[in-house]
């Protein structure tokens, strides 16, 4: 039976590379626009990238020290 070719992994390997040559491209890209900052800090290079990235890993963070805090033991709904 053949494999569904979303899990081959040729396939996989060849949308990580195609992901990541678009991310780089979009980066890159920053090199040829202009920005029109509000604040210093948003105009520069990959801001978009970097401070994406950086949010991402807050809310992660985030998100594991308030389960850490909700938690209950394995007994709480007992009676």
């Amino acid at each position: 039976m053949d494999d569904h070719w979303l899990t081959r992994d040729s396939t996989i390997r060849l949308l990580w590379i195609v992901f990541a040559i678009a991310l780089a491209g979009t980066v890159l890209m920053d090199l040829v626009v202009h920005h029109h900052p509000y604040f210093g800090l948003d105009g520069t290079f990959g801001f978009g990238a970097w401070f994406g990235f950086a949010s991402c890993v807050l809310l992660i963070l985030a998100a594991k020290a308030l389960g850490w805090m909700l938690k209950r033991p394995d007994t709480y709904y007992d009676s």
